[in-house]
């Protein structure tokens, strides 16, 4: 009998250790969260998509080039609560995008603040 109850703990404990990997999220791990940096750009393209949405764009650099940005959002669950749809940010919309850039300083930014013309869109995490 109590080899049996053994087993039965051994094999419940073997479950709980393999789900942990279940219950991560990667988070903001790769973004410079000491520090907030603001970028204006013209949005290229919206994915409304789990598990985060992204926001394509250019930004016209201090030389007059645009170069390609992303940002991250949160889930689309969460965007659709503040009243975002998939057609809430369109290609050519001018926006203004307040972040954390990533540590690596690749033109990636992690969402704090997003501005439409002179509205400030809610982003579903207040």
């Amino acid at each position: 009998m109590k080899r049996k109850a053994f087993y039965l703990l051994f094999v419940a404990i073997s479950f709980v250790v393999a789900s942990v990997p279940v219950f991560a999220h990667h988070g903001t791990a790769a973004y410079d969260l000491s520090k907030t940096v603001t970028v204006k750009g013209k949005v290229s393209k919206f994915s409304f998509i789990n598990p985060h949405c992204q926001v394509y764009f250019e930004v016209t650099n201090e030389k007059g080039v645009a170069e390609p940005w992303q940002a991250e959002l949160t889930s689309p669950n969460h965007l659709m609560r503040s009243g975002w749809t998939k057609e809430t940010l369109k290609a050519g919309d001018d926006v203004t995008i307040t972040g954390y850039r990533t540590k690596d300083g690749t033109n990636s930014i992690w969402i704090g603040k997003i501005m439409l013309k002179d509205e400030e869109l809610k982003l579903g995490t207040e």
